[in-house]
């Protein structure tokens, strides 16, 4: 069997940089093994998988599914995002959206806005985590400040937010991926408010196949929830602060957020299997 491969970078305009996902294109679904060995032979922090709803090209609707390298998630941003780049841009690229349909996380749109593209995601609310464990602190380990301030620990989604009191801090932070693995089910997200930006964000998941993502979509479902009641704002500018870096616009719309970003293609074939 030969399936169609493509590598888009997400939430950038530049190749290299952004956060890279796979995107495969099926006939119909393989069995959960085979989708979980072909997401571990790409060994990037997600894979998406979509099966059109009809011949293409023609259709508005896919199924989609995401898997780590070592598991399925639930929800993932940057890999949406890929799966729209492909669709719109190289599968019908006379189409202005596409509409996927999840297992856990409903329908989720993909539009062209110009040269980017915008993702109609639901919003998470983070709630205050009144006992945070030590080892959450311990992991959090920081080169810069000795005691960063920590404003506030959140909880949503199996997440823990942490807010900090500025963009230093975050850059600063020097995490112990071993501690941070020991917080399963948990990934750590550290956040607070940006020097040229709204608001600045690293993300861990080690515990999924992910040390560090470099641009996490899903992540900022809960961060513009949390900063667009902060800075009473329904418009922000969101910079992720991980080695390659990347940019995302977030719009609060009722119980939805709009995540917009761009994307960029690095290569296209195909997988045996």
């Amino acid at each position: 069997m030969r399936i169609p491969l493509f590598h888009i970078n997400a939430f950038t305009n530049q190749p290299f940089k952004g956060n890279p996902a796979a995107v495969c294109l099926l006939d119909a679904w393989l069995d959960d093994g085979s989708l979980r060995k072909v997401a571990a032979e790409n060994n990037l922090s997600a894979t998406a998988f979509f099966v059109p709803d009809g011949q293409l090209p023609g259709v508005s609707r896919c199924d989609l599914r995401w898997f780590t390298p070592k598991c399925e998630i639930r929800l993932c941003g940057h890999a949406t995002l890929a799966t729209g780049y492909v669709v719109l841009n190289l599968l019908q690229p006379g189409r202005e959206s596409v509409r996927f349909e999840t297992r856990f996380s409903g329908a989720l749109t993909v539009r062209k806005v110009g040269e980017a593209f915008s993702m109609d995601f639901p919003a998470l609310v983070p709630k205050t985590r009144l006992d945070p464990p030590d080892d959450l602190f311990r992991a959090l380990r920081s080169e810069v400040h000795p005691s960063p301030r920590i404003l506030e620990v959140l909880e949503v989604n199996d997440t823990y937010v942490v807010v900090y009191e500025n963009e230093s801090a975050i850059q600063g932070i020097s995490p112990n991926f071993v501690l941070l693995e020991k917080l399963h089910p948990f990934a750590v997200s550290v956040t607070a408010p940006g020097n040229e930006v709204d608001f600045v964000s690293r993300y861990f998941a080690p515990s999924y196949g992910v040390p560090e993502d470099a641009v996490t979509g899903s992540a900022h479902c809960a961060l513009m929830t949390y900063w667009s009641d902060r800075f009473g704002k329904t418009s922000l500018h969101a910079r992720q602060l991980s080695e390659r870096g990347g940019e995302i616009f977030c719009e609060m719309v009722d119980d939805r957020v709009i995540l917009k970003g761009n994307a960029v293609l690095t290569l296209k074939g195909t997988i045996e299997l």
